[in-house]
């Protein structure tokens, strides 16, 4: 297969308290037998919770800027994603991509790649990947299993949503980013994304099995966005 596949890998999942090695040696596991059956793979590690501990201590220091506070969770970005391909070894280009819009001709089976510039998120920064590598589908990575009508770690009562359009994801999350936004699918990235018509398929990415089982073309858990 020459086509990639995206994957937006959120940093709460690499590191939700401390670094998770049992979801790394997993997700190795599972990079491995994908790229093996000839499937090729961009992985964009968000900052998650690193990002927003960062960013809350700088901003406990002083009242901090919009673009300071995005080059920390870029950093974090970037910190993650060493630690990715470090993992995935010789399967894995031997540097991460920063900026999302310069194509990279490799036969490197993985990709990896980090934040690019202030005022965009990975997600932005995965859909730009997609675009300029000319892939179809992005696997959105998060720590829960669908996309809800809202917030399921606040509100009980929160609906999962199997499939929807681009317009009726938009209604849901709003139309704006900040830095440290925790958002299924960044509202800015969710427009291009539309403009792309791009395949979003948000899964659980600590249920390893399950995102594998939509590679293989099997029942799955989560939602379609296109």
């Amino acid at each position: 297969m020459d086509e990639f596949i995206v994957i937006s890998l959120g940093g709460s999942i690499i590191v939700p308290d401390k670094v998770d090695t049992a979801f790394l040696r997993n997700f190795r596991n599972f990079i491995l037998r994908q790229t093996r059956k000839g499937q090729r793979f961009i992985i964009i590690c968000g900052g998650g919770k690193t990002a927003r501990n960062y960013m809350a201590a700088a901003s406990e220091v002083r009242k901090i800027g919009a673009a300071d506070l995005d080059w920390i969770g870029i950093h974090a970005t970037r910190l993650n994603a060493q630690l990715l391909r470090g993992v995935l070894g010789k399967v894995a280009l031997d540097r991460i991509i920063k900026d999302p819009t310069k194509k990279t001709s490799t036969k490197a089976a993985v990709i990896g790649a980090a934040g690019w510039k202030p005022g965009v998120s990975t997600d932005y920064d995965a859909v730009l990947l997609a675009k300029t590598h000319g892939a179809k589908v992005i696997l959105n990575l998060t720590d829960v299993d669908y996309v809800y009508d809202k917030n399921p770690k606040k509100f009980a009562d929160a609906r999962p949503i199997k499939q929807l359009s681009w317009s009726y994801f938009k209604k849901i999350v709003g139309g704006k980013w900040t830095p440290g936004l925790h958002a299924p699918f960044d509202p800015m990235a969710a427009k291009m994304a539309e403009k792309l018509k791009l395949k979003v398929v948000t899964l659980n990415g600590r249920n390893i099995k399950n995102v594998e089982n939509f590679l293989d073309g099997k029942e799955f858990i989560g939602t379609i966005i296109q």
